[in-house]
């Protein structure tokens, strides 16, 4: 199912996201992941569960010198909200991209989504579930 309002809010929450990541804001990235977050990582399928696990791996490749960091960026490519949850399912790439501009890795990606809001009228969409595939 199609919804434009949630289709919009998740939307910007990834790019909120994506900023988090490129700006190192752990802070940020925490205020997006649920408490219960999982993430599957991309070539091992590392098991990341909760968002404290996650904001450690996060840290770690935060703490990176600029010129040796990889900054990862997704690419939203279709949402579909379910009609009887308040979750959403979103698809699209992703991609490993170095201090100088260049693709170092690259996939696809589905991620769940959660809408927190008290009520119909505010959305409040947090990422409880994330898989990546690495492609190039």
């Amino acid at each position: 199912m199609h919804n434009p309002t949630a289709d919009l809010a998740i939307r910007l929450a990834r790019a909120t996201f994506n900023r988090a990541l490129a700006q190192s804001d752990l802070n940020a990235v925490s205020a997006i992941l649920a408490p219960h977050v999982t993430l599957i990582t991309s070539t091992d399928s590392a098991l990341l569960n909760g968002r404290k696990a996650q904001l450690l791996a996060w840290k770690r490749e935060f703490a990176a010198p600029a010129a040796l960091r990889t900054t990862y960026v997704r690419t939203t490519e279709a949402i579909i909200t379910s009609e009887v949850e308040p979750i959403a399912m979103e698809q699209g790439a992703w991609q490993g991209v170095d201090a100088g501009g260049k693709v170092q890795a690259s996939g696809t990606y589905a991620a769940k989504w959660r809408n927190l809001a008290a009520n119909a009228t505010q959305s409040r969409w947090v990422l409880e579930a994330e898989i990546f595939v690495t492609l190039k």
